[in-house]
């Protein structure tokens, strides 16, 4: 199941003290030092935003131009993956010359 937060709830949450773990289970980590070491595993991280679907004989004969009509209004905010996961939503920001994303949804999910 999966919940959605909002960035300032995920913040909060980071502040709670972390309770002790159940007897017999290791602790994780406590501090940024102790993840030094996925810091350097890269990620795939796209931004979608929507999708469409068409058959074959539709897109060969889209040219220069051609407008593919997305299955989100405007507005509506945006799917961010992080390796095929979804994570997040958020909305399309210019920065400089560039496109970027800013985050404003953290979506939660239960792992079981």
């Amino acid at each position: 199941m999966a919940d959605n937060l909002d960035l300032a709830e995920l913040n909060s949450e980071e502040e709670k003290p972390a309770t002790p773990p159940p007897e017999g289970e290791q602790e994780g980590p406590h501090s940024a030092r102790d993840l030094e070491t996925v810091y350097d595993i890269p990620v795939q991280v796209s931004a979608v935003l929507g999708k469409a679907h068409m058959q074959v004989n539709q897109l060969l004969k889209l040219g220069r131009g051609a407008v593919v009509e997305l299955d989100r209004k405007v507005g509506e905010a945006i799917d961010i993956y992080v390796n095929n996961r979804l994570v997040a939503r958020g909305e399309v920001v210019v920065v400089e010359d560039r496109l970027g994303v800013t985050m404003t949804e953290i979506i939660k999910t239960d792992r079981g």
